[in-house]
């Protein structure tokens, strides 16, 4: 199968994606695993199982089919591979997957407790409300059917006992959700510490997200 140049550039970008991610301090070591759908072949590219960011090259990429077969590359997926095809076959609208262990946010996964839709730039990129899959091994097949049926109207999800992941058109779309989920966990736990959080309104989330989808930034 010959593969076009989008995907040898998607190998690049989930290197530079996978070293920000952890400069950010969203995962440790080998943890977490980040995908991108190229859509003109059909494929998906993923990070590989166990290994460091750090040492990563796009040659360690591998490229699977939408129905997880191997299309290219000589290491193992990520054990989380079904989880991310699962969201792609959810969610056709989805380029971009990362799944991350931040602390926070993972603080909140562990108390199986969502993040109520407090901030501006939350509501903007997750949609609403995080919600919290329930709990589910990690890389089986339960786990990315609860994982891709929670992600249906949002852009984020924490996974009980785990983690987050996040979704977007792309991978800086991606890497965004999961920077301002982080955020949102901490403002989350600082402001139950000073008293009650207070959720925005309805009328003022879609108002939020219909201004991001449609007018934020430039085009």
């Amino acid at each position: 199968m010959a593969l076009s140049l989008a995907v040898e550039k998607a190998k690049e970008q989930l290197v530079k994606m996978g070293l920000a991610v952890v400069q950010a301090n969203l995962v440790l070591g080998s943890w977490g695993n980040l995908s991108y759908r190229v859509g003109r072949d059909d494929v998906v590219v993923i990070t590989p199982s166990g290994l460091d960011y750090g040492r990563l090259h796009a040659k360690d990429m591998v490229v699977v089919d939408l129905a997880g077969a191997p299309v290219e590359g000589h290491l193992r997926p990520s054990t989380e591979l079904p989880m991310h095809l699962a969201i792609y076959h959810s969610r056709p609208d989805v380029h971009a997957v990362i799944h991350t262990h931040s602390p926070y946010a993972s603080g909140l996964a562990v108390a199986r407790q969502s993040i109520p839709p407090i901030l501006e730039d939350l509501v903007s990129v997750v949609g609403g409300t995080v919600p919290v899959a329930d709990y589910a091994p990690a890389g089986s097949v339960q786990l990315a059917e609860i994982t891709a049926a929670t992600l249906k109207n949002v852009n984020a999800a924490l996974l009980a006992n785990h983690g987050v992941v996040g979704i977007g058109n792309t991978l800086e779309e991606a890497f965004q959700v999961c920077r301002v989920v982080e955020k949102a966990a901490q403002v989350l736990v600082y402001a139950r510490i000073v008293g009650s959080p207070v959720p925005l309104p309805d009328e003022d989330i879609i108002a939020l997200r219909d201004f991001y989808r449609n007018s934020y930034g430039q085009k």
